[in-house]
């Protein structure tokens, strides 16, 4: 083993990194929180996912140009304790670990469920526990092997998506054989556009919010990325545009094929519902193996942010040393060893709670998504004051307006779900926020550099 002092391997290129934000962002909440979102919202959840979409572009823009004022930082730390201080850049890293260390949990129980499907004599734990090793192995060896095996999964999963549209898109507006073109009634029956009003919709933002979280996983590669303050930019304008196109399109197919009071409370995605509707033999099981490849590619994700938070906070003397040290290949091994521990705790847990695990961690992932996109912009807010002087090959356009429309926009939703959400789901997320703050206050302060 070499020194955690040594830096992390600059091996990653854009391809690299636009990938693995998609491989975070499109993973179990698109094609199993799909079925709570339209429940929550029924059509109008096209409108939930716009607004989601607006509001991450204006945030990503905000990370891409401290990024490249900054080109020395290796995290999200390091970007914004340089214009807010130490505290809300401690609270940052915690909550970030926070949420992938529960969301790869969480994702292994869901991985499970959907294998299921294949072998039914199989109990939950065993399944999960042989994705949870992939997993590990996978991120155990170089982060170029890492990189890759996490580009060709997305890969795979956006072609499907693809070929999702363009199935749905015939399935609504071509007759042939014994089908006839759906169009476009179930947008507008049961119920119509609204069935749920106003409250179903800011009801889903929180599925919404924590859908699209996983974007902001670039933050995390800066250290590893050749020419960030070229390819950061470049990544989040292509991420930001297929993100949305891969959410709004598909919602919109889904909805308009599939009556929205119809899709939840089935065992299966909404995505395998449409597949088996083409009718061609065997297209239900190919949609449930991208489903799989797309949780474990958002696990693989989840796995390499939380890590590389963790060698960081050892590297800066916030946790013991042994977290700091590096392999041959330049990876944090035992940082990695330590964030899978969850996903063997998840493995006892499937014992018990089964498929509702993800169920019940998706409104605490929702609020932690949510308040590290407000802590991003606010701190964006700022930084042109701090580095006003500095000049950049990237800035945003109709600063500081966007900023403050994304600031604006998730406080108002913030509102919205602590109103709306469960008050086990909301507590239990305080008290996670409390315990972080006073970890600060009795040990994070004096370990400061």
């Amino acid at each position: 083993m070499e020194n955690g002092n040594q830096k992390l391997k600059r091996t990653m290129t854009s391809r690299h990194i636009t990938m693995m934000a998609l491989g975070g962002a499109i993973g179990a909440g698109l094609f199993k929180g799909s079925s709570a979102a339209i429940d929550m919202a029924g059509p109008s959840v096209l409108i939930a996912y716009l607004i989601g979409g607006i509001i991450l572009l204006f945030v990503m823009q905000g990370l891409a140009e401290m990024a490249v004022r900054n080109s020395e930082a290796r995290t999200f730390r390091d970007l914004v304790q340089a214009v807010l201080g130490k505290y809300p850049a401690y609270f940052l890293d915690w909550i970030y670990w926070k949420m992938w260390v529960l969301n790869i949990a969480a994702e292994s129980i869901v991985a499970a469920i959907f294998i299921q499907y294949w072998l039914p004599d199989y109990p939950i734990w065993i399944l999960a526990l042989s994705v949870s090793v992939l997993v590990t192995a996978v991120n155990l060896l170089s982060v170029k092997v890492f990189a890759e095996t996490e580009y060709w999964l997305a890969l795979i999963k956006i072609t499907v998506i693809v070929v999702f549209i363009i199935a749905g898109l015939i399935l609504l507006l071509v007759t042939f054989g014994n089908h006839t073109a759906v169009g476009f009634s179930n947008l507008t029956e049961h119920g119509g556009f609204f069935p749920n009003g106003s409250m179903g919709l800011i009801s889903a933002m929180l599925v919404v919010i924590y859908s699209y979280g996983g974007t902001e996983i670039i933050g995390i590669t800066l250290a590893e990325t050749k020419n960030p303050e070229k390819v950061v930019p470049k990544a989040v304008r292509s991420t930001l545009v297929r993100i949305v196109t891969f959410y709004l399109v598909p919602f919109f197919i889904i909805v308009s094929l599939i009556p929205w009071n119809e899709v939840n409370g089935v065992p299966e995605s909404p995505f395998v519902m449409v597949f088996k509707m083409v009718g061609i033999p065997g297209a239900d099981h190919i949609m449930n193996a991208v489903v799989i490849l797309a949780i474990i590619s958002s696990m693989n994700s989840g796995l390499y942010g939380s890590s590389r938070v963790l060698y960081t906070q050892a590297v800066d003397g916030r946790v013991p040393k042994i977290f700091a040290y590096l392999s041959k290949r330049k990876v944090p091994v035992y940082a990695i060893l330590m964030c899978t521990f969850a996903l063997y705790i998840a493995v006892i847990f499937s014992l018990f709670a089964g498929s509702r695990t993800f169920d019940f961690l998706m409104g605490s992932l929702g609020y932690t998504v949510l308040f590290i996109w407000l802590i991003i912009a606010i701190a964006h807010l700022k930084s042109r004051k701090k580095q006003s002087e500095k000049t950049s090959t990237y800035a945003v356009k109709w600063f500081p307006y966007t900023t403050w429309i994304a600031i604006i926009a998730l406080s108002a939703i913030l509102i919205g779900i602590i109103f709306t959400t469960s008050i086990i789901v909301t507590g239990i997320t305080l008290a996670i926020y409390l315990f972080i703050t006073l970890t600060y206050v009795f040990k994070g302060r004096f370990q400061e550099n």
